[in-house]
């Protein structure tokens, strides 16, 4: 790994000259700088961008904390992130909290330690006095606060257009998937379902997830035909669930659209390379991530009437579970 100390030696200059030259901190004469960079281009050299910033007291890190990378969601809205913030040249420290609270504070307390100019969170756990004790911007992504700028889809509308879509192609004993109590975005979803079911002249049952994670999944979907039999339209907590349920009710020899129909939330790309292919709520999960980064970059910088709270618009998806009109 090429130091600072090997750029000193190429360029025939001190350390110090070198850190002067990076940092534009105090004098260097035009050849020296010439030199300098000469031998940084020479050797490749990429200077520790946490030392920098703890040197200059100017950071160009942000911190990015999702809960569950093992979601190919979140990794869909962290691409956005970094895209948006590497076009504008900031870099990114990715936490990965598991929704353990104490995993979150402990990342939370590393972006500090790093010297991160801004924080980007994807948290369950504002009330935590760590986020009222932060003296950092910060924006939640797919999160949804009054106290907080934020960056999140519609998931009302999302619920509403998930369950329209059932009973439009005859479905008549609907299972909801209730998303875990702890996320807002599930809530809303779920709110926004009830609303278009309970309008309908349809029967509906709900039962209760406390996660979206791949272990539990197939847990849920075997449940879901156990206490329900015969229901013939699912609007699946998130795409993981769905494709779950798609696996569990071929295993227990039900068609699929004909006897019962299923839509998933997210849109990730797994839920187009299911069989059959999953119809789904889609969520811009990328561009989310963008204007994240975006909403972010404007509060560090302290501009002027900034839109604090993005709502993003979600769409139906269709593909092979639900039936052609």
């Amino acid at each position: 790994m090429v130091t600072i100390k090997d750029v000193a030696r190429e360029a025939g200059v001190s350390v110090a000259t070198v850190s002067r030259a990076l940092n534009d901190n105090g004098y260097v004469g035009v050849d020296t700088r010439k030199k300098v960079m000469a031998a940084i281009e020479k050797l490749n050299y990429s200077p520790n961008e946490v030392a920098r910033s703890l040197y200059k007291r100017k950071s160009r890190l942000i911190g990015l904390l999702l809960p569950d990378i093992t979601n190919p969601f979140f990794p869909q809205l962290a691409r956005g992130v970094e895209d948006e913030l590497s076009r504008a040249g900031f870099r990114l420290l990715l936490g990965n909290s598991d929704e353990n609270v104490e995993k979150e504070m402990e990342y939370i307390q590393t972006f500090v330690q790093n010297n991160v100019t801004g924080i980007i969170s994807a948290t369950n756990h504002l009330d935590d006095q760590i986020y009222n004790e932060l003296k950092l911007p910060l924006v939640l992504l797919d999160r949804i606060s009054e106290d907080y700028p934020a960056v999140y889809s519609d998931g009302r509308e999302g619920g509403r257009l998930a369950a329209r879509t059932l009973i439009e192609k005859g479905a008549k004993r609907i299972t909801l998937m209730k998303g875990p109590a702890h996320v807002r975005p599930a809530q809303d979803r779920f709110q926004g379902a009830i609303e278009e079911l309970s309008h309908a002249d349809i029967d509906f049952s709900v039962l209760s997830t406390t996660s979206y994670s791949f272990e539990e999944a197939l847990g849920w979907a075997k449940e879901l035909f156990e206490q329900f039999p015969d229901t013939d339209g699912v609007i699946a907590s998130n795409d993981i669930v769905g494709i779950a349920i798609i696996h569990e009710a071929l295993k227990i020899g039900k068609q699929i659209p004909e006897d019962v129909q299923i839509i998933g939330y997210d849109d990730i790309p797994q839920s187009g390379l299911s069989y059959p292919t999953l119809s789904t709520i889609r969520q811009p999960a990328y561009d989310m991530g963008r204007q994240a980064a975006q909403l972010l970059i404007k509060l560090i910088k302290k501009e002027q009437h900034i839109e604090c709270k993005i709502q993003m618009p979600v769409e139906l998806v269709e593909r092979n579970t639900t039936r052609k009109k």
